[in-house]
This record gives C-alpha cells, structure tokens and sequence, in this order.
C-alpha cells in the first residue's frame, strides 16, 4: 500500500478513535458521580467516573510517581512512535493490519494523552459483567485497544497481495 493512503488511513482511524474517547471522557469527567458506579440492564453495565493512575486493572498504582511516568509516558511514547514508524515502512502489511494496528496505537495516544494532562491518570468509566464476573473499569481508548488486538488476531498480518 502506499504511503498516502497508509496516512490516510491512520489518520482517519487516530481522529475517530481519539475524538470519540476524549469526548465520552470530557463527558464522563461533567456528568458521572466520582468514584460511585451506577448500575444499568440488569448489573450488566456500570458507569461512574473514576481517575486510574495505574495501568490495567491498577497494575502500578503503588509504584512511584518517577517511575510511573517513566514507564506510562516515556516508554508508551516510544512504544507509539516505533509503532507509527512501523505503519509507515513494512513495506507488505495488509489494509486490516494497518487498521487494527492504527487502532491500538491510537487509543494507547488517547490515553497517554490524558496522562500527560491529568496528572498521570487516566480516565475510567465503564464496566461490564454478570454477577461476580466483571470487566475492570475501563474506556472507549481500551476498547479501541483491544478490538484493535482482537482483529490483528482474527484477521491475522497476512502480507498485501498485488491486487
């Protein structure tokens, strides 16, 4: 695929998955009860505001403040370039692989995004499950993320063919 249409698409991908992850959250900081969870369709779906200064499911929340930020800014921020470099020369990757991939780097910018202006923390709000069975608190970058990497896996990184 050429590089204008690799940009193109990145580009589209990067705007949708950052623009709709920094609304809800601008949303979810105005609108949602702090660190309280409101429980909708039967206790399937919680929503509540909540800051995480850790990664997944808390990971590092008890580390230092250096360190954290040496590790969710510095080394995601260069995890992230090299992924865009990476988008921008293999010179056979697939269009799927290319979105997917445009997906996961852009909701790990999101939500590098909002460390770097919130202090280290981002912002969490959603939660699913049944009955003990739950989700940690998550947002739309996470779901970008992982439906990203659910696509990479499914669709695979099959090269570009000369179609």
């Amino acid at each position: 695929m050429e590089l204008k249409k690799r940009i193109q698409v990145v580009t589209v991908v990067a705007f949708l998955c950052v623009s709709i992850d920094q609304i809800t959250k601008l949303i979810a900081a105005e609108y949602l009860p702090r660190n309280m969870m409101r429980s909708y369709f039967f206790d399937t779906l919680r929503i509540g505001y909540t800051e995480n200064i850790g990664a997944f499911l808390g990971l590092g929340n008890g580390l230092s403040d250096e360190i954290r930020f040496g590790i969710f800014v510095l080394v995601v921020s260069l995890f992230l370039c090299l992924g865009i470099t990476y988008l921008m020369t293999s010179p056979r990757l697939s269009t799927n692989s290319l979105f997917a991939i445009s997906m996961i780097l852009s909701g790990g910018a999101s939500n590098l995004y909002d460390r770097v202006i919130n202090n280290g923390a981002v912002v969490d709000f959603l939660n699913i499950g049944f009955g003990s069975f739950r989700t940690g608190i998550f947002n739309i970058a996470d779901i970008a993320i992982v439906v990203g990497a659910l696509l990479l896996l499914l669709l695979g990184s099959k090269p570009e063919t000369g179609r």
